[in-house]
């Protein structure tokens, strides 16, 4: 696989979780580059926030995602609240479908609109018609995606958005399987963490 897209969330948690998204972000980052792999946020920030959406390109990025998906613990003093009696702190990992294999959102019930970038992003920004603003016609959702290069991939990036929010949206009753995956972000497994870091150099603990 040479593609894969990931979700890097902090769920519920409370703000100290965020850091961790923006840590663990760095982190899985350098692992990836290491392993010859490019690792792009394609929505989120420099700073701390609720999750990140990343796409991984390169041989075995599929292998790479299975290996760093799940409930991830990071042992630390809050950097917000020092004299919090918190040490652990829980964010997830999670592998996601590619847009076009997502069978419950039909493409035909989606409205795409066309329009000029705004903000940071290269040279294209403000002179194509990159940016695209999808929406949702038997729901009324409505998103819009600019970051990547081209409208073809902003759509693809628009189509994965809308999944997200309906699954977020979805009705605990759904089949398992349908949207599991993708709620999953709200779920953290605490004290089944596949991996461990600590410290405000948040370095990988090694053993148990």
């Amino acid at each position: 696989m040479s593609e894969v897209w990931l979700l890097i969330s902090a769920g519920d948690g409370p703000r100290e979780c965020e850091w961790v998204v923006q840590a663990l972000n760095g982190a899985l980052s350098n692992e990836a580059q290491a392993n010859g792999l490019k690792w792009h946020v394609v929505e989120g920030t420099d700073k701390p926030e609720k999750s990140k959406l990343i796409r991984v390109e390169g041989g075995g990025a599929g292998k790479f995602a299975r290996s760093v998906s799940g409930s991830m613990k990071w042992i630390g003093q809050s950097p917000y609240r020092p004299y919090h009696k918190r040490k652990n702190w829980f964010v997830g990992v999670y592998e996601l479908p590619a847009p076009e294999a997502f069978a419950d959102l039909d493409v035909k019930d989606i409205s795409f609109q066309t329009m000029r970038a705004s903000g940071p992003g290269g040279q294209h920004v403000n002179k194509t018609d990159s940016a695209v603003r999808a929406t949702h016609m038997p729901t009324g959702l409505q998103v819009t995606a600019q970051a990547e290069r081209s409208q073809h991939a902003n759509k693809r990036l628009a189509i994965l958005k809308l999944m997200l929010i309906m699954a977020e949206k979805a009705d605990a009753s759904l089949e398992a399987g349908k949207m599991t995956a993708w709620r999953k972000h709200h779920l953290l497994e605490r004290g089944n963490e596949i991996r461990t870091y600590v410290g405000e150099r948040f370095k990988l603990k090694k053993g148990p």
